[in-house]
């Protein structure tokens, strides 16, 4: 058994309580009037439409800003907003199956708010024990207590009737919580009080269970005599509370209330030691202390105990309203429930005077847990009052240790978290075969995390234990953990009573279902959560006594005799079409009898041929020849029963072709040869147990497993399974005359589990093996189909089978869905894509003119830095020095590729950008390497006993992490040298770094090297930037042939970046990159780069130049030079004149550029440059030159 998450619970009308409570948003606000309301229930108008809105209001996360309260009964769900709130009560209806099922319907609504401004901050709904003799455990009533910003605690009835109302402190309520009676389960721990306890930003007020019990009591009494009595002056009994003042903590945010604790003697003294010095004075009897827990920042964590009998209770007469008259009240509930209640009547309306607030107790924290940057959200206190789980601004979950003070373990990537704690007793069954059934009932604790970032719930054994159990939920759901039971409840009323009580709940707003989470004690047992012992023990227990619940005795059954020959069919009917594809797709030929031994007796087929099978089902011998008569005897007198019974199967296996022609006529015969030779006195010993392995089924099973002819191996064991089972049955009703209760129980042996375990490995085998025949694509790499058995899978471990699937994954066919469907967990899409990456690039490494980005894209994290030590970075290396030590570009690419690096120039460059593809990969999974969890290895159930060296998922998982700033180290140099190959720019890429980074470079990833700081050396940056803008010019030269890599549209973001840890000035890059397209002719690319240029002012002037020599080329150099042209020229100012002539327009490699481009340009050069500048009137001039040529054209 494992973990399970229950539906015990739907809530109805969840559209109802949102329209409510968040009318005030809505564009038409809903009219909560009578005909409104009952329309709204019995119109039937528009049903499709209203599914269609209810649906897509309630994906919306709304219950994330309400304060929801749930019942420790699951009987009453408040849920709240602003001023506003919404009961809903437990009803049971009938289903459509005639089942009973509860549900939650809405019981009241209204405004709970009384001061204006106030709103709802907490609330929590507290169930009041019976005081009769007759109860059993059920509440008599729930209270609900609703805290507000305005400092105001007020209870109320599940009718939304207020009985009482305290302004204890003058601050907003941040978090209410009660603690109620739990029988200690072991002598000598402290008996706890009941209390609720009331959290302020800075005081704490703790209200005394009992007479919190009294009060509640008295003033729910003294509401229905007022009512009936018509009397609106009621006193209500005093409330003892205490208040303390919380100090030495920055925020406080949420807290628990630990209890009553007494120290012993050793941390007595050693506390009086630490706060009073040596002669600090130790008393007698270790004082009693109430421990507080808080959490907020500055420290993140505080501890404060306050001493038993330090202080008195304040005793404070609350202000209660109560209905003058019984009308009143009725109406009032009933409005309620309607939603006309206004809850402030004009006529009754009374002003009330501020209660005094009494001052707190000063409390100082006597220990914490300092964390400057770290900020509590919320506490969790467990059940056993020994630990929390605390959550912080860093998605981490802490577990705390409260008697100790110290954090012992963390979880990381919960952000959001919401916590809950399961506490499971020990099943009364288990503690009856305990060897401890004498002790107290054992418990188990467990801690819930619901994630709603993932929307992912998890249960996690404690302490140290595993996590065990993951259930996807939705993203906006709400995890309720009440932590309490009923008050009222003492050590003499609670004997004999079964408190029904949920201790976590799930509830899920999309779809309104309150669930619940089962956890098996025997979870607790072992912290391998794979531990199949304690699981199958659990189930035999369970299993035990449901049979003796029901009268039946375990083990006993009646046993039903089945045909074998029928269940042999049904299983050839199973996986026949795969039996078809196997036998299609082999081409082996059959094995000859001539490959007989010499030495044989009796050749094999001889052998069968004198024998024969009668219609009855009997085996009988042909009288042959005299010769083959005596060859018969001589065989059979030599070769024991054994050895006949391996050579029958020998030959079966190596008749595969013609036994798949007839598969049920030849498993027939098999069958009843078989059974004929298991009933031959020898085959089975009469001394075997049915407990034991059988040596004569262990041979048959031994053939099966060997064997690499899949199809007849699995009809083999069909066979022999049902041949067995014959036999043991047979076996077990021949003893019937020895012992009559024998009879009774249903024969089982080792043998025939071994059988159903065989013939499952044996279906597996088949659908693989019929994958791996499949030949491969015209053009791809062939060879001979690889052969497999249950043995080979076994002893190669369990990274044989993927190894054999991802060398031919080009199979992309049905089987290869089957396979990963018989192979779950094996062959999972993470595990298969790591191999299939890992084979690929093995390939790549024979043959490495194969481009490898075919290969590269799949590859997964967790293999990619064993990629880069085992075959990637010894090429880069050779690679960076053999560009670093080429005197020329052309003896690179023609001469030395192939004899230092092993590969052609098209090859290296595809090989140096997938480099860069595998740095960035691996840089990328390492900022999230905290979020993602590792993930866990397992295998299906009959393969688990395979053995053999570890699998290439189980190496990788134990690799080292990568230090980030040595990968991008290696990521810039690869850039570089993938941006000159690209490019066919000369360069050397080693000499763009200094010492320290020219040594780090072909370091192992995993290691921590010195790396370049500081400022570089203004002649190593200038080298550095003449190479990016190199790169930059032939990028715009690349930019008009799309088919080639180099006019990808990622370069120039590429070369910013570069530039950016190169310490090259990214503004020159950008200049440069306008320029160059500008002088390229593409203006409008031009124009989106020129928005990110920082120096308009260099950029206008390097721009003037450009625009200069294309109106030069229009008209000093164009052959088409026109007379208006002409004339424009010799109107131009002189200065002007002068600079066009000195213009070269043989540096543009596009003159030709349309004059309404070249204006365009001129528009932009006279915005970004300043009317102070030297050049501005010059701009000017141009401006109205490219003007009046653009008129005479």
């Amino acid at each position: 058994m494992s973990c399970s998450l229950l539906e015990f619970c739907r809530l109805q009308e969840l559209k109802t309580v949102r329209d409510y409570l968040f009318q005030n948003q809505k564009t038409e606000p809903l009219s909560w009037e009578a005909s409104d309301w009952e329309s709204a229930w019995d119109s039937g108008e528009n049903k499709e439409e209203g599914v269609e809105e209810e649906t897509t209001g309630q994906k919306e996360p709304w219950l994330q800003d309400c304060v929801v309260s749930l019942s420790p009964c699951s009987d009453l769900l408040v849920v709240a907003r602003q001023q506003k709130a919404v009961f809903l009560s437990a009803k049971w209806r009938t289903d459509d199956s005639g089942r009973e099922e509860m549900t939650l319907a809405v019981s009241w609504t209204g405004t709970l708010s009384t001061d204006e401004g106030e709103c709802v901050s907490s609330s929590i709904c507290i169930p009041l024990a019976s005081q009769k003799r007759s109860s059993t455990g059920r509440p008599d009533w729930t209270c609900v207590v609703v805290g507000f910003t305005s400092g105001y605690v007020r209870f109320y009835t599940e009718n939304g009737v207020l009985l009482l109302a305290q302004l204890l402190h003058e601050d907003p309520v941040l978090r209410l919580k009660c603690r109620t009676y739990e029988i200690p389960r072991h002598p000598g721990v402290t008996e706890q009080h009941e209390e609720l306890s009331i959290l302020y930003p800075a005081a704490l007020v703790t209200i005394d269970g009992f007479s919190l019990f009294q009060s509640l009591r008295a003033c729910r009494n003294q509401v229905a005599r007022a009512a009936a009595a018509g009397s609106d002056v009621i006193q209500p009994p005093p409330l003892a509370y205490k208040k303390w003042g919380l100090h030495d903590m920055d925020t406080i945010v949420d807290h628990c209330s630990v209890g009553i604790m007494t120290l012993c003697v050793f941390d007595q003294m050693k506390n009086a030691s630490i706060l009073g010095g040596f002669n600090a004075s130790v008393k007698g009897n270790p004082p009693a202390m109430s421990q507080y827990v808080t959490v907020g920042g500055g420290p993140y964590t505080g501890f404060y105990y306050a001493v038993e009998g330090s202080t008195q209770p304040l005793l404070s007469h609350v202000a209660m309203a109560v209905a003058s008259k019984l009308t009143s009240a009725l109406f009032s509930a009933a409005s309620g429930w309607l939603g006309w209640n206004k809850h402030k009547n004009e006529e009754e309306a009374v002003q009330k005077q501020k209660p005094k607030v009494e001052p707190a107790t000063p409390l100082t924290i006597r220990y914490g847990l300092p964390d400057s940057r770290r900020h509590g959200e919320s506490i969790c206190l467990s059940p056993c009052n020994t630990l929390a789980g605390v959550t912080d601004d860093f998605g981490r979950v802490t577990l705390l240790d409260l008697a100790r003070g110290i954090a012992i373990r963390m979880w990381k990537g919960y952000r959001d978290a919401q916590l809950g704690w399961l506490q499971v007793p020990e099943e009364r069954v288990d503690r009856e075969f305990s060897p401890s059934a004498s002790l107290p009932r054992r418990h188990a604790l467990f801690l819930v995390i619901y994630a709603p970032r993932r929307g992912i719930l998890e249960v996690w054994g404690m302490q140290h234990g595993p996590r065990v159990g993951a259930f996807t939920v939705g993203k906006h759901c709400r995890l309720l953990y009440a932590g309490y039971r009923l008050m009222g409840v003492n050590s003499v009323t609670s004997k004999g009573w079964q408190l029904h009580t949920q201790q976590v709940c799930l509830l899920d707003p999309i779809t309104g279902a309150l669930r619940t989470v089962n956890i098996p004690f025997h979870l607790a047992l072992r912290f391998d959560k794979k531990s199949e012992r304690a699981k199958d023990l659990h189930l035999l227990k369970r299993l035990t006594t449901l049979l003796r619940s029901r009268g039946v005795e375990p083990g006993k059954n009646t046993r039903v005799r089945q045909d074998s020959l029928e269940g042999i069919e049904d299983e050839l009917s199973r996986v026949g079409p795969t039996l078809q594809r196997y036998a299609q797709l082999t081409s082996r030929p059959s094995v000859s009898f001539a490959q007989d031994s010499p030495d044989s007796p009796l050749p094999v087929q001889a052998f069968l041929s004198q024998m024969e099978c009668t219609e009855d089902g009997e085996l009988r011998v042909i009288r042959a020849s005299e010769t083959e008569w005596n060859q018969l005897g001589m065989a059979t007198h030599v070769c024991t029963l054994s050895a006949t019974l391996l050579n029958c199967f020998f030959v079966w296996m190596q008749r595969e072709k013609e036994v798949l022609q007839k598969p049920e006529e030849t498993v027939r015969n098999l069958h009843t040869l078989l059974i004929a030779l298991s009933n031959m006195p020898g085959a089975v010993e009469e001394s075997w147990d049915s407990q034991s392995i059988s040596p004569w089924w262990q041979q048959v099973r031994c053939t099966c497993i060997q064997s690499h002819n899949a199809a007849a191996a699995l009809l083999a064991a069909f066979v022999a399974h049902r041949a067995a089972k014959a036999s043991i049955t047979s076996r077990a009703d021949s003893k019937v005359g020895k012992s009559h209760l024998q009879s009774e129980w249903e024969a089982v042996s080792l043998d025939l589990e071994q059988w159903s375990v065989c013939v499952r490995q044996l279906e597996d085998v088949l659908v693989l093996q019929t994958l791996l025949l499949v030949p491969p694509p015209q053009g791809a790499a062939g060879g001979a189909a690889a052969q497999c058995s249950i043995k080979t899978l076994l002893e190669g471990g369990t990274g044989r089978l993927l190894r054999k699937i991802s060398s031919g994954i080009y199979k992309q066919t049905k089987l290869l869905v089957a396979v990963c469907q018989r192979f779950p967990h094996s062959l999972s899409p993470d595990l298969l894509f790591a191999h299939c990456c890992w084979e690929y690039v093995v390939q790549w490494n024979k043959d490495s003119e194969v481009h490898i980005h075919t290969y590269i894209h799949t590859h997964k994290y967790s293999i990619s830095a064993m990629m880069w030590s085992t075959f990637i970075v010894k090429r880069l290396s050779a690679a960076a020095y053999l560009m670093e030590k080429a005197s020329h570009l052309h003896i690179l690419r023609v001469c030395l590729c192939w004899q230092d690096i092993g590969m052609g120039d098209k090859a290296v460059t595809s090989f140096l950008g997938c480099c860069v593809r595998l740095l960035q990969i691996l840089m990328e999974a390492d900022s999230a390497v905290e979020e993602v969890s590792a993930p866990e290895l397992s295998v299906e159930e009959v393969w688990c006993g395979a053995e053999g060296p570890a699998s290439l998922a189980e190496l990788a998982l134990e690799q080292k992490g990568v230090h980030y700033p040595l990968v991008q180290h290696h990521c810039l140099l690869a850039s570089l040298q993938h941006a000159a190959m690209t490019f066919s720019l000369k360069l050397k890429p080693l000499s763009l770094f200094d010492s320290k980074g020219k040594n780090a470079f072909f370091r192992d990833l995993t290691t921590i090297q010195l790396m370049p700081s500081g400022d570089m050396d203004p002649g190593l940056v200038s080298i550095r930037q003449e190479f990016l803008l190199r790169v930059l010019t032939s990028w715009v030269q690349a930019i008009d042939d799309p088919s080639s890599s180099a006019s990808a549209d990622w370069w120039p973001s590429l070369c910013l970046e570069l530039g950016s840890l190169l310490q090259v000035n990214p503004d020159i890059l950008r200049r440069h990159l306008v320029c160059e397209l500008y002088n390229q002719g593409l203006d409008l690319r031009a124009e989106e780069v020129m928005l990110e240029v920082e120096d308009k002012d260099v950029l206008g002037s390097q721009l003037l130049v450009l625009t200069g020599q294309r109106l030069s080329y229009s008209l000093l150099h164009s052959q088409s030079q026109t007379q208006g042209a002409m004339e424009l020229l010799a109107r131009l100012p002189p200065t002007l004149c002068t600079w066009l002539k000195a213009m070269d327009p043989s540096e543009l490699r596009c003159p030709l550029v349309p004059l309404p481009q070249t204006s365009r340009l001129v528009g932009r050069l006279i915005e970004i440059l300043p009317e102070n500048h030297a050049q501005y009137s010059l701009g000017l001039h141009l401006l109205e030159a490219v003007e009046a040529l653009t008129t005479e054209d």
